[in-house]
């Protein structure tokens, strides 16, 4: 049974709030629910089971939210990444070119960023308002061209204060471990 206030007690409280004034408050937006992972293709084997076929670009399925690691990253790094926790080395913005073009970009980027030891990047590619048929052609090829490089660990739509689903986090790997071997 719920309690009921009277009214002298009503009274009291309305007296001691009448001046109050509410609280701005500029924290962090309320948890949303995200859609779940898109499930990671597993490689395709040639039939002699040595090597790997090259991935062709029909394999690859673009979301609306884009998200990829390699087998071996860690569940804790790739939620890092996801929450936007690390800090950005390099950005370019792809969106508005011509397909051919801006793979030059891409790769002319990754080798900048390799030469100077950058281990997050950003990539603006858009959400392909503007394309005909209102298909997000420049995020489709990011989403397959990253997948080519290996020095590419994972990738995922950035935060909503980062460009949403319009531009990608880059996880690229660690420089200072480039040039190490493992002992065994």
């Amino acid at each position: 049974m719920k309690p009921t206030l009277q009214d002298t007690d009503r009274q009291l409280f309305r007296e001691q709030v009448e001046d109050a004034e509410p609280l701005s408050f500029e924290g962090a937006e309320p948890f949303r629910r995200r859609p779940p992972p898109v499930p990671r293709p597993r490689p395709i084997e040639a039939p002699d089971g040595d090597e790997r076929v090259a991935l062709a670009e029909s394999e690859v399925e673009t979301h609306d939210y884009l998200l990829f690691a390699r087998p071996g990253v860690q569940n804790r790094v790739l939620a890092d990444l996801q929450r936007g926790a690390f800090p950005v080395g390099l950005e370019v913005d792809l969106h508005g070119l011509q397909a051919e073009h801006a793979r030059q970009i891409l790769a002319e980027f990754l080798a900048e960023c390799a030469h100077r030891r950058v281990r997050c990047a950003r990539i603006i590619h858009g959400k392909g308002m503007r394309s005909s048929g209102r298909a997000p052609v420049l995020k489709s090829k990011v989403n397959y061209w990253l997948r080519l490089y290996d020095q590419v660990l994972a990738f995922c739509s950035a935060t909503r204060r980062d460009g949403g689903t319009g531009a990608v986090y880059v996880l690229l790997r660690n420089p200072n471990k480039a040039g190490r071997t493992r002992a065994l």
